[in-house]
């Protein structure tokens, strides 16, 4: 299961950033998930507490974005969104496109916390 490993990849990311912040703890991370990039949704959300456990994210909000796929047309050079997992153009229908959107999987906010003043 690759998820865990993107778990423990993202917990270990935002143990950096908190200590390098001078956070006591995280509340939330906000994770953006491209909709073509490979990552099982269910099973990253299984993955991720036991990922944190033990560490300043124990108990911190996971939330996720999901990023829709989106195509670049060689042919009349629109771009479209198209039906997963299918790159066609949704403009003329051409199969000869870039994806330019949609493969993603990044760390697009972290809320953290900090002790009294």
């Amino acid at each position: 299961m690759h998820e865990m490993a993107l778990a423990c990849e993202v917990v270990e990311q935002v143990t950096r950033l908190a200590e390098a912040e001078g956070a006591a703890g995280v509340s939330r991370v906000t994770l953006r998930l491209g909709v073509l990039s490979g990552v099982e949704r269910g099973a990253f959300e299984f993955a991720y507490p036991a990922a944190a456990e033990g560490t300043v994210l124990a108990g911190a909000e996971l939330a996720m974005e999901e990023e829709p796929a989106a195509v670049l047309c060689r042919r009349c050079g629109r771009r479209t969104e198209p039906e997963v997992p299918f790159p066609v153009c949704g403009a003329c229908g051409s199969t000869d496109v870039d994806v330019v959107a949609g493969r993603d999987f990044t760390i697009r906010s972290v809320e953290l916390e900090f002790e009294g003043p």
